[in-house]
């Protein structure tokens, strides 16, 4: 599961089922060499995407009207729950119906690129100028770029700004100002921070800032900077200033906790800001996740969905599909998802109206400035490591040294197991 698709970002993150790439490579194989089995309109093209909120649909369909009209065609949306848009498109791949355009969250995108589905969206005229180089990388695979995204998301710190005000604190800004603020806040039934550490992708994604601020590599789990990250979350936990249900959490829950007044702090990401809206009597703010000495850089994850183009044989059709893509990713179209979805727009110049118009979430356009996808270094063979370390934390935060957790977590990942 990565960051969330549009559907699972209101939820927090939902757990995704991990395919085999060998499975992938057998179903999508037939439909990128042989073309489209079905019938189609030739004026009807199809987008398929995780926008079965009600808000999210409704903002997609009226981008892609406004897209059909402008090109001339008609634009559709079938929606289905973001955990099934891998297996869906698979089971179209194989029937050879896969739609015009799919909507992959930006983790499973490789697995798909790298079993030769989806067409490199620059044969298709779509350009990355102004766009930050992080963001190309999250649409990318093996530098080839394969999908478009009209908004990211990424985590943040969000605090409570009268819990601090009460206390005389300021917001913390290194790893030794978040724990000393966090055990200052901890109080009866308060807890100083709230995070994610489940055993899903909603944990690891939380984890990933704190182990690639202090210079961890998600190539070696086991080594001393992924270690200390995870002694840090551990000395949180032992300090009492996070829930040991910390473990089962997922960032909704996480929410939850902040909104209900039993967290003074939290990690998590703009998909919360429309519910945190709905209590006016909760004065938030937000601010770039802690780093571990000051004037190094928070590197936070990159988070989100890309459009990408299935590789069916149909040139025309793909054609026509890239110019659905660029307009769906335009600016003008990015900057008025961004707004109403509370993600940051991805192209420089709509980031920089956003950051106008939203002065309230600066600090997260700071945060993406900054962030990179999780796909960027391993692509395909991100979900492995996710769910190595997934079990790690498990093992971890419950009495396991962490060394010992993310030893086993590194021999997990290699072997495949």
């Amino acid at each position: 599961m990565t960051a969330p698709t549009p559907a699972a970002a209101r939820r927090g993150r939902s757990r995704r089922a991990v395919t085999p790439l060998a499975a992938v490579c057998v179903l999508v194989a037939g439909a990128a060499l042989t073309g489209c089995g079905s019938q189609r309109d030739s004026d009807v093209y199809t987008v398929m995407n995780s926008s079965t909120d009600e808000s999210y649909h409704r903002w997609d369909a009226q981008a892609m009207a406004r897209c059909g009209r402008r090109l001339g065609v008609s634009v559709e949306q079938q929606s289905v729950p973001a955990a099934q848009v891998m297996t869906k498109a698979l089971r179209m791949a194989s029937s050879r119906s896969l739609p015009d355009i799919v909507q992959f969250d930006a983790s499973e995108m490789p697995t798909f690129a790298e079993a030769g589905g989806l067409t490199d969206l620059r044969t298709l005229g779509l350009r990355t100028d102004g766009v930050p180089r992080g963001i190309v990388d999250f649409g990318s695979y093996r530098g080839t770029y394969y999908g478009a995204a009209r908004s990211v998301n990424t985590l943040a710190l969000f605090y409570d700004k009268d819990a601090l005000a009460r206390a005389g604190l300021k917001v913390p800004g290194t790893w030794a100002e978040l724990r000393a603020t966090a055990k200052k806040l901890t109080h009866g039934r308060r807890y100083g921070l709230a995070l994610s550490a489940g055993g899903a992708e909603d944990g690891v994604f939380q984890f990933t800032p704190f182990m690639w601020s202090n210079g961890g590599d998600e190539r070696h789990l086991d080594g001393p900077r992924v270690v200390e990250a995870l002694d840090f979350w551990k000395d949180l936990l032992n300090d009492g200033s996070l829930s040991r249900s910390t473990v089962g959490w997922t960032q909704a829950d996480v929410n939850d906790q902040f909104m209900a007044g039993n967290a003074a702090m939290m990690i998590n990401g703009p998909w919360q800001v429309e519910t945190l809206n709905t209590d006016k009597s909760l004065h938030w703010g937000i601010a770039r996740i802690p780093v571990p000495k000051t004037g190094e850089r928070s590197v936070g994850p990159l988070g989100g969905a890309v459009l990408t183009v299935p590789n069916t044989g149909d040139g025309a059709r793909e054609r026509m599909a890239g110019r659905i893509v660029a307009c769906l990713s335009g600016e003008k179209e990015q900057l008025t998802y961004a707004l109403n979805s509370w993600m940051v727009p991805t192209a420089e110049k709509a980031a920089a109206v956003w950051r106008e118009r939203v002065p309230e979430l600066d600090a997260l356009a700071d945060q993406v400035a900054t962030a990179r996808s999780r796909t960027a270094r391993l692509g395909a063979g991100w979900p492995g490591v996710s769910l190595a370390l997934q079990s790690a934390f498990q093992s971890a935060l419950t009495g396991e040294s962490s060394k010992a957790a993310l030893t086993r977590a590194q021999q997990r990942a290699t072997s495949g197991n």
